[in-house]
């Protein structure tokens, strides 16, 4: 029986062992220097060199968004690790050695990517110098010129610099809008003067915002006074009322007690032109309380005189309304018109009030137009009998009857009040006489007595009534 036959084969000659690669620490920790894993590619770590550069974009994009120190430090950081990374694991197990061609990959992609983050740097620098100056003078708008240059790259090159910028750019926003309220409050709508101010003080709590609160507080109070006297006086009130800061927004106290006086002075001189006296009185007097030292005190105190008599000169006037054959309330209840001129020598101009069918006959002189440059207020009273002056006969025509006839003086009864003192100065019946015993009169009957009225007033004339009033408006 036949053997099987077997057949070994032969292993090949052991060729000689494959060389061991040999990497450049120094060019793998410059290409990782550009935290963008290129070391990590030199030396063939793909998924470090992914790891890596998606490290750094999450980095980045944090410090960017929040432009918080400790992301910037953060970042230093990782910087630092990848490059001390890449060097230990080019360097690990393998004698050192220098690849020129490497080296110059890792300085082409790290040089520009290093020199760019400086450039940005120094740039964001000089922005931020530029902001901080403008905001040193106080000039918002060169706060906005300067960081509207700001870009993406400064804010992932030196975010916190950036974002200081962004800080001042929103104050000055903030100061814009208190702006606008104090503008608003200079027409004195004292709830937006209130929220500017409140903003004022917000701001001016943040280190470095001082002039800017300055040149926004200074413009405000540069419109004072303005064109409406009592609505400066609105302002001023409550600048002088608002609580104290101990800053220097307590400036407005000061240029309210410059500016209210005058306020005051001019808004009552308004206010009086106006008729609205009592509230003038009241900015008077508000003057003379609160300034008692002030130069404009003598106008205050002429304006007080002005509006009361204006006030005197209503409450008279009113008294007196009515008609002029009817005593008006006046004469029950007399009041003063400081303002008149005082009773004296000469003809007192007057108005009369009662029995027009008198007073009707005075000349035109004896008469004021109105209370106002009135001396006095004549109140005449109703027609009586006075004295009897003769008695006469006189024979009914119709009856043949004789009848004695008495004619008698016309009284009134008379009140006179100074205008000035509203104080009764005469009160008397006055008498006026006239002729009688006439060779004819006249009057009525009823059925058939025909026998006429045994008294009878005299006949006057303009002479007689005047004479008769004279004494009361002539001394």
């Amino acid at each position: 029986m036949d053997q099987p036959t077997y057949t070994v084969p032969v292993a090949p000659e052991p060729g000689p062992p494959p060389r061991p690669r040999r990497y450049d620490p120094l060019a793998v920790a410059l290409g990782n220097a550009s935290l963008l894993g290129v070391g990590y590619l030199l030396i063939g770590r793909r998924k470090l060199a992914v790891t890596a550069a998606l490290g750094t974009v999450v980095l980045v994009s944090a410090l960017a968004s929040t432009a918080a120190w400790g992301y910037e430090i953060a970042a230093l950081v990782w910087w630092v690790a990848v490059i001390a990374h890449g060097w230990f694991l080019a360097s690990r197990g393998t004698p050192r050695v220098s690849a020129r061609g490497q080296r110059i990959v890792a300085v082409c992609v790290t040089l520009p990517v290093l020199l760019a983050v400086g450039l940005l740097r120094y740039d964001a620098t000089r922005i931020g110098r530029s902001v901080g100056e403008a905001r040193d003078k106080g000039d918002c708008a060169g706060v906005f010129a300067a960081q509207d240059k700001v870009w993406a790259g400064h804010r992932i090159a030196d975010a916190p610099l950036s974002a200081r910028g962004d800080e001042v750019v929103e104050d000055c926003r903030r100061l814009g809008t208190a702006e606008v309220l104090l503008d608003s409050g200079l027409r004195s709508n004292t709830e937006a003067l209130e929220e500017g101010f409140g903003i004022l003080a917000s701001v001016l709590r943040e280190p470095g915002n001082e002039q800017t609160v300055r040149t926004v507080l200074d413009g405000f109070l540069d419109g004072l006074p303005t064109n409406s006297p009592c609505g400066t006086v609105e302002i001023t009130d409550w600048l002088r009322d608002r609580e104290p800061t101990r800053d220097q927004l307590d400036r407005s106290a000061d240029t309210a007690n410059r500016v209210a006086p005058g306020a005051l002075v001019a808004c009552g001189d308004n206010l009086l032109k106006g008729s609205d006296w009592e509230t003038a009185k009241a900015r008077y007097r508000q003057l003379l309380d609160e300034y008692p030292e002030d130069n404009l005190g003598n106008r205050a105190r002429a304006g007080i005189t002005k509006a009361t008599q204006a006030i005197e000169l209503d409450n008279v006037r009113t008294l007196l309304s009515g008609t002029a054959d009817e005593q008006p309330e006046y004469c029950s209840q007399p009041a003063k018109y400081s303002a008149a001129k005082p009773m004296g020598k000469g003809t007192n101009r007057a108005l009369y009030y009662g029995n027009t069918e008198y007073t009707n006959q005075l000349p035109g002189n004896w008469k004021a137009g109105d209370a106002e440059n009135a001396v006095a207020i004549v109140c005449v009273g109703e027609t009586d009998f006075g004295s009897s002056v003769e008695t006469c006969p006189y024979q009914a025509r119709d009856s043949g009857a004789v009848s004695y006839v008495t004619f008698h003086k016309i009284a009134i009864p008379v009140r006179v009040y100074e205008l000035r003192t509203g104080k009764l100065v005469s009160k008397r019946t006055i008498q006026i006489s006239g002729s009688s015993c006439p060779s004819i009169i006249t009057y009525y009957t009823y059925g058939t007595d025909d026998t006429p009225p045994t008294n009878r007033y005299v006949t006057e004339s303009k002479s007689d009534v005047r004479n008769a009033f004279r004494p009361l408006v002539s001394r």
